[in-house]
């Protein structure tokens, strides 16, 4: 029941989020990669200067790359960045078939690293795919719980995870 309550509040503070466009159509209408991106925006939102090195929605400036501290990327290239990211990391967990999506947000906000490390990864490998818990124990920031990372953890796995 608590899951189930969980998943509509996710969808109705997705639809609220969505653009006017977008707002009379469901989230679940939409492609799962889609799903992603409204996901990531809505809990990332658009970073400004003052959040360097981190740009965009949540991107980490890596050496070489073209961005620049004190310049706020627009929407349209923080937008183009977040899907150039999340396609690198689906790619990177494609063998994961319909599971690569959520791992690629997974591994969006908390690395590949801890993705490749994690008993989430361990389980589907073998065939397990019991893991809203695993799933949704990501939700720590700097060692202490973290109220939004768990609810954004809640609304990705009941968004994107398909049984």
């Amino acid at each position: 029941m608590k899951k189930l309550l969980l998943f509509f509040m996710a969808l109705l503070t997705l639809v609220a989020a969505t653009p006017a466009a977008n707002a009379k159509r469901s989230i679940m209408e939409l492609p799962p990669f889609e799903r992603a991106v409204l996901i990531i925006k809505k809990f990332e939102t658009l970073h400004k200067p003052k959040h360097w090195p981190y740009v965009g929605y949540g991107h980490q400036v890596q050496p070489g790359e073209p961005y620049r501290r004190g310049v706020q990327l627009t929407e349209r290239q923080a937008d183009a960045l977040l899907r150039k990211d999340l396609r690198k990391f689906c790619a990177l967990y494609s063998q994961y078939g319909k599971d690569s999506i959520l791992l690629a947000c997974l591994a969006y906000n908390c690395g590949p690293g801890v993705v490749n490390k994690s008993s989430v990864l361990k389980k589907l490998k073998s065939g397990n795919r019991d893991i809203f818990k695993s799933y949704t124990s990501h939700c720590r920031y700097k060692g202490k719980f973290h109220k939004q990372l768990h609810q954004r953890r809640i609304m990705e796995i009941m968004i994107l995870f398909q049984k």
